[in-house]
């Protein structure tokens, strides 16, 4: 079985922006989690798939698409070997462990691996 994308997270400079954008535009509902880092938006996506929007410091807004893997330091190992960079390095969360990458020819990636 492949490696599903389970989460969409959209990295913007307005957060309160781009809520109104996405909830107004797919009638998505939007939740504010408060969280250590900052102000995270969780969006209902209508699917099981999951969403969120960060808010970050870059000219340039991003979606950012999670793919849950079964072995997170397994899957970094797979992507170095052509060349990816490790731009974020795991962190652990309250549901999981996230990492992101950067492939050479291809936009940012994260891998996810929810603790069971």
């Amino acid at each position: 079985m492949a490696d599903p994308v389970v989460h969409l997270e959209l990295c913007t400079d307005n957060l309160a922006r781009a809520c109104d954008f996405y909830t107004r535009l797919f009638g998505w509902s939007a939740e504010i989690v408060h969280a250590s880092a900052g102000s995270y938006l969780a969006l209902d996506l209508g699917t099981a798939l999951q969403g969120g929007v960060s808010e970050h410091d870059r000219a340039r807004s991003h979606w950012l698409p999670y793919v849950e893997v079964r072995d997170l330091e397994r899957a970094i190992e797979r992507a170095r070997r052509p060349g990816a960079a490790v731009t974020l390095p795991p962190r652990e969360g309250p549901a999981g462990w996230r990492s992101v990458l950067a492939p050479h020819a291809g936009a940012q990636i994260a891998l996810w691996q929810p603790k069971l």
